[in-house]
């Protein structure tokens, strides 16, 4: 299976996220900061480091975390190209808005100072994106590996996991927050799946 011709050919906004991502990541990584991404009670709600709203938007705190992330987002290029570039743009600032403002009011709710409860990167784009995949996407092959079946979905389910896992307790939040705004996208609340953006091209 894979998300249509190869390269960002008509996904320019998907292209666009995920060179941010990596710019973000890279650039964090150089300065050292990578162990410090991520939010706290105390960064919000204490000191009001908003910056850092910003910054976990875009930037993963590892190498790894990077290498899966931006693998699915490449691959999930295939909606943009489903719907139109006007309406996935809608779906990240969703998914990224609603999944960042969970994360603050979860903050808010456990109320630890001591450590940050959120890592950092676009979880929320990524795991709202499974909510479409589930439904959206056939199977188009199925086989076996030690009498355990797998169809060509399960590769991109198991980086999803890997990437839930990769940093405990800290990804399954804003994983299960992803997961969260793409059931409702895909539920049309608001009839969100209605609006769109118009870039300048269109007008």
């Amino acid at each position: 299976m894979n998300g249509g011709p190869s390269g960002f050919h008509n996904a320019p906004v998907t292209r666009a996220f995920v060179i941010a991502s990596a710019l973000f990541t890279v650039f964090f990584g150089f300065q050292g900061r990578s162990s410090k991404l991520g939010l706290s009670y105390l960064d919000i709600f204490g000191k009001f480091r908003l910056w850092k709203l910003i910054v976990s938007i875009f930037a993963f705190s590892s190498t790894p975390e990077l290498m899966f992330g931006l693998y699915l987002l490449y691959y999930f290029r295939v909606f943009e190209r489903q719907i139109g570039s006007n309406k996935y743009s809608v779906f990240i600032l969703f998914s990224v808005t609603v999944s960042l403002l969970f994360e603050i009011l979860a903050l808010a709710y456990l109320k630890d100072p001591a450590v940050n409860l959120v890592t950092s990167g676009p979880y929320g784009l990524i795991f709202a994106s499974f909510v479409p995949f589930f439904f959206d996407i056939p199977v188009s092959t199925r086989f076996r590996v030690f009498g355990v079946r797998f169809s060509d979905k399960s590769f991109i389910y198991l980086a999803g996991l890997q990437l839930i896992l990769s940093s405990w307790k800290r990804s399954i939040l804003p994983g299960v927050f992803g997961i969260l705004c793409g059931s409702l996208y895909h539920l049309n609340v608001f009839h969100i799946r209605k609006a769109k953006v118009i870039f300048q091209s269109d007008v």
